[in-house]
């Protein structure tokens, strides 16, 4: 591997990950129509989306996966008094009893394992790994939380695998974030630690704190001296939920991080964010973004399955962003600059 982050793929890697996350299209369409009804439920009349989770019995974070990749699949729309309907095609072709239903074909799938753990999922509103007889959740960590962050082969292993993706987006973060000026990056959750590594090199006077557990900072270690840039990086253990930020930050990067979060982790953790920044910095959140109107676009929506699946989050619009930052006291950018695989950053700033 070259020692510079600063050279992209040839190739956008991006079709790669769609193909990977789109069995989860399968698993949430089969979940629709054979588990829960959707279909039938909403052809006898339309209903908020907060009625149909009622009658679903699913909570908020659940729902709104579901709907949303419905929505981006074009079955489901939201009519003028903001009612889920069933579009012309789920109209035809998804209501049972219909002429040209085609639900028991989908019904095929009902009983294979992917599905129904995506149904198990989606009834229960608790990640992979969560249950009694779990080895505890990958990707994520919190106080109190059986995770496979603290265990030494499994955080290298997640690691290093996230690391594969990150290699592929940094050199165009790096390319295309702004940092003329700055001094002090703050990367928070920061993993292999490979985005502040690429900008570190493309601005050499930067310094930079890369904070995460204690395991996964034995592999950013591995990768700052495989870049050159150990001695510019201080590698901080520690809880991003509890432990003090550094106060000194001209910069605080969370890339992909809030999607790990349901929405008051992701609050709570924007508001510890802006309160560490120094007056005119900014939080940089480097992450992938759904529609405004959570309607799609659809590989945004298949993967906010999959983090569904894998953590206690789910893909977030700008618009939810932005609310957060603007709660927290920073002023949100309207544009997002997009770098790669889906990813793109939006910027809050501290008056």
């Amino acid at each position: 591997m070259s020692d510079s982050l600063l050279t992209p793929p040839q190739i956008d890697p991006t079709l790669i990950f769609e193909h990977f996350r789109g069995a989860h299209g399968t698993e949430l369409l089969t979940a629709a129509v054979a588990h829960f009804n959707v279909f039938g439920r909403l052809a006898e009349s339309p209903r908020t989306a907060a009625q149909l989770q009622q009658e679903l019995e699913l909570a908020d974070r659940p729902s709104v996966v579901l709907f949303t990749a419905l929505k981006a699949m074009g079955l489901l729309r939201e009519n003028s008094a903001s009612q889920l309907e069933l579009t012309e095609l789920a109209a035809e072709h998804l209501v049972p009893g219909a002429s040209f239903d085609v639900g028991n074909y989908v019904g095929l799938a009902a009983s294979s394992p992917g599905v129904l753990t995506m149904v198990e999922l989606l009834k229960t509103n608790r990640p992979l790994g969560s249950g009694d007889d779990g080895g505890g959740v990958g990707f994520i960590y919190r106080d109190g939380m059986k995770s496979q962050m603290e265990q030494s082969e499994a955080a290298r292993h997640l690691t290093l695998s996230l690391a594969g993706r990150a290699r592929n987006v940094a050199p165009c973060l790096a390319e295309r974030l702004p940092l003329n000026g700055d001094e002090v990056l703050v990367d928070v959750g920061g993993g292999a630690g490979i985005y502040s590594f690429a900008l570190l090199q493309k601005h050499p006077g930067l310094r930079v704190s890369v904070i995460d557990r204690p395991e996964v900072l034995r592999v950013a270690e591995e990768f700052a001296a495989e870049h050159g840039v150990a001695g510019q990086v201080e590698l901080r253990p520690g809880d991003m939920f509890a432990d003090e930020l550094p106060g000194d930050a001209d910069v605080i990067l969370l890339s992909n991080i809030l999607h790990d979060w349901d929405v008051p982790e992701c609050r709570q953790l924007v508001q510890r964010c802006a309160a560490a920044l120094k007056p005119g910095g900014r939080l940089l959140i480097h992450d992938v973004f759904l529609n405004d109107a959570l309607d799609g676009p659809l590989p945004i929506a298949l993967y906010s399955a999959s983090l569904f699946s894998l953590t206690e989050g789910r893909a977030y619009s700008g618009a939810e962003y932005r609310k957060w930052l603007s709660e927290a006291g920073l002023s949100p950018s309207d544009a997002i600059i997009p770098t790669l695989v889906h990813c793109g950053v939006l910027e809050g700033r501290k008056a």
